[in-house]
């Protein structure tokens, strides 16, 4: 095999590796989660749709960490850590804030959703940082 091949090929397997990390495409999410929100008829239905969403992108978001990890410096993956639970932290109080008793089912959606937006948005910062 040439140089330029091996070259490609080195440079081509860190992205097809992550292809399978990313369950959304341009901003969406999975087909699943489409296909459960058309057919959810309530507020129940539609919290479990954003749920099992949220478990995707989860392990996106954590697939991410643990790849971006190794790279890091030692120093670097201590920061991380920290970071990476300071966010958690801040995703959960965030989403929290939306969950007003006195706002009705609605807002039973709203932070479920909070939590699915934030999780995704990290999972691609964490899934970005590896190619800095």
């Amino acid at each position: 095999m040439s140089l330029a091949l091996k070259l490609a090929a080195l440079c081509l397997a860190p992205c097809l590796a992550l292809s399978s990390l990313d369950a959304r495409a341009a901003g969406e999410y999975s087909r699943q989660y489409e296909s459960c929100m058309t057919q959810a008829q309530s507020t129940t239905a539609t919290v479990g749709c954003i749920g099992d969403e949220v478990e995707i992108q989860d392990k996106r978001l954590n697939k991410a960490y643990q790849a971006l990890m190794p790279t890091l410096k030692p120093e670097r993956q201590k920061k991380l850590r920290a970071l990476q639970r300071q966010w958690l932290q801040f995703r959960d109080a965030n989403c929290a804030f939306y969950l007003d008793p006195e706002g009705g089912t609605i807002t039973r959606i709203t932070g479920s959703r909070c939590i699915l937006d934030m999780t995704a948005s990290r999972a691609d910062e964490l899934e970005a940082l590896l190619f800095q």
